[in-house]
């Protein structure tokens, strides 16, 4: 089983900055990927940002140049310092880790997110 907890959500006016965190714990013996992504009410869980254990990192069009993930292998944390912050990027925001690949596709395990407010 692997467990994978995120902090570090609260509101935070327009323009200002907030840094989020996850960490994957259990028994994991290669974590190939994590990833954030957020979902507000009513729309589709979406992909903000994932970093590789290699350090490849890939960002949604609409936060590319404010936010910025990072990750620790040993660890098995990463985070996510997002600057400059809207209204729109009010959502509940989520962790993956991708620890496993099959034929079918990843393995991965979510958290059970934090809520980011962005609001004046």
């Amino acid at each position: 089983q692997v467990h994978v907890v995120e902090s570090g959500g609260g509101l935070v006016k327009p323009g200002g900055s907030l840094r989020l965190s996850c960490v994957a714990s259990g028994s994991i013996a290669t974590i190939y990927s994590m990833a954030w992504y957020r979902q507000a009410p009513g729309k589709q869980r979406r992909l903000v940002a994932g970093i590789t254990s290699s350090g490849s990192a890939n960002y949604a069009d609409s936060v590319r140049g404010r936010f910025t993930i990072s990750r620790d292998n040993a660890k098995n944390t990463v985070s996510l310092q997002m600057n400059s912050l809207r209204s729109e990027d009010t959502a509940v925001y989520y962790c993956n880790a991708h620890v496993a690949s099959t034929s079918s596709g990843p393995i991965g395990y979510w958290g059970q997110g934090t809520q980011v407010t962005v609001s004046s």
